[in-house]
């Protein structure tokens, strides 16, 4: 697949991804992962006995997509607000120790911070399996001075940023009126969603990255049967968001691009099927993308490209990263 576009194109568009200044605008989540090691049956439940080994924290959603764009030599520019709490403080902590920017990071007294808190367990030498998520969340709806701060960070922003990546986990930071009264301000800058309940409430974006049930709860369908039906619900998702083009990512069976006025583009899966860890893949993907459309791609090299991180990272556990060097390397393949 690779080979329809020059690979020398495509480490040109890597290497342009350097310096680039991507306002990221969403959700911020704090990750946690609690490892340990089982061996027996408890006798007051039919449960696992967990011996606790140790716990990691990392930024999710929003805060992810910051961590991935940094990892490719991007300067992202995180816009959101997060609790004043443990969980707030974390993230901070976290995005500063990468060198990220918090300036546009609001606190709030009123808003718990959204936890994710994920059980993993196995053998002493074994590789870890998940087998539990705790959703530590409460949606509150965001106060009008805090909706017009929000406004008035992305206004500050738009002017050098050279593209708007909008992560929307529905925690509330991303709202409907603030998005089109901002959405002027980036008349040239490309504008890319990933939403995971709400990908048509927001119009006229440059592309949607969606996974196959997002677009399904999107256009309220269930899966199809016939493989060529996705062709019709790429279209769909192009009508009705008025968006220039949909990635649809479809796991293990690779990707669809869908352009206004052009055929489907199917990409089959970069690496093997046997995926280790799944988590934050979406935001790999868009943040891949985003930066390459930021650095003069089209869209089928973006969708190559962010295809070729995506299946890197669903090689690695948790919330993982991708560099500029391991996708250089991944197009020799």
């Amino acid at each position: 697949m690779v080979a329809r576009i020059s690979r020398k194109k495509l480490e040109k568009i890597i290497d342009n991804f350097a310096g680039r200044k991507i306002l990221v605008w969403g959700d911020f989540i704090l990750d946690e992962y609690i490892f340990g090691t089982t061996s027996r049956i408890s006798r007051e439940a039919p449960v696992l006995i967990l011996s606790f080994r140790r716990k990691e924290f990392t930024p999710g959603g929003a805060g992810n997509t910051v961590l991935n764009l940094k990892a490719l030599g991007a300067i992202p520019l995180p816009v959101g607000f997060i609790g004043q709490d443990e969980p707030g403080q974390r993230l901070l902590d976290s995005l500063e120790k990468a060198d990220i920017t918090t300036q546009y990071l609001l606190p709030l007294a009123t808003f718990p911070t959204p936890l994710k808190t994920r059980i993993l367990a196995g053998e002493e030498t074994a590789r870890k399996q998940q087998i539990l998520r705790i959703d530590h969340e409460e949606k509150v709806p965001p106060h009008p001075q805090v909706k017009e701060k929000l406004r008035s960070c992305l206004e500050q922003l738009a002017g050098e940023a050279e593209a708007l990546l909008i992560s929307d986990y529905n925690y509330g930071n991303v709202q409907e009126d603030v998005y089109r009264q901002v959405r002027v301000l980036f008349p040239s800058q490309p504008v890319t969603l990933d939403s995971r309940f709400r990908l048509l409430h927001f119009k006229q974006v440059t592309a949607l990255t969606p996974n196959e049930s997002e677009a399904f709860h999107a256009l309220k369908i269930e899966a199809p049967e016939e493989e060529k039906d996705f062709q019709s619900i790429g279209r769909r998702l192009l009508h009705r968001s008025r968006a220039q083009a949909v990635l649809l990512t479809r796991g293990s069976r690779g990707m669809i691009l869908f352009e206004r006025r052009k055929k489907p583009f199917p990409i089959p899966i970069f690496g093997t099927t046997d995926i280790v860890d799944g988590t934050g893949a979406g935001d790999t993907v868009i943040s891949v993308f985003t930066l390459a459309l930021a650095s003069q791609a089209g869209f089928k090299e973006a969708a190559l490209l962010a295809n070729l991180a995506g299946g890197i990272v669903v090689m690695k556990k948790g919330t993982a990263t991708v560099s500029r060097s391991e996708l250089k390397e991944a197009l020799q393949t």
